[in-house]
């Protein structure tokens, strides 16, 4: 078999193409991570970005703060782990069947 620069030049191309769609769809992509059984949510972006934090009145203990921040800092956790796994999704599907390696985006 043979090496084509020809190939690669497409096929990185078409690699690059597909980043930008992936970076296109970043920008529209919204999780929310949650703790306290739902009374604390951190919402993200693709970007890592912190759209809203909701926290329900019942989770305010001023004389327990270290517990919210607590909560505040495991539902920010539970939203990168939901996000993680949706750019895994979505990359997935940008890029069936070229063959990246699963780290190559640090997911």
């Amino acid at each position: 078999m043979s090496f084509n620069p020809k190939d690669l030049i497409k096929q990185v191309q078409e690699m690059q193409a597909r980043m930008s769609q992936m970076q296109e769809r970043l920008r529209d992509v919204r999780v929310t991570g949650t703790a306290g059984g739902e009374m604390v949510r951190v919402e993200i972006d693709g970007q890592l970005g912190i759209r809203a934090v909701t926290i329900a009145p019942e989770a305010v203990d001023p004389s327990d703060l270290r517990m919210l921040e607590d909560l505040v800092r495991a539902a920010f956790t539970d939203a990168v782990t939901r996000l993680k796994e949706r750019l895994r999704e979505e990359t997935a599907a940008l890029t069936g069947g070229m063959g990246l390696p699963p780290g190559l985006l640090g997911l």
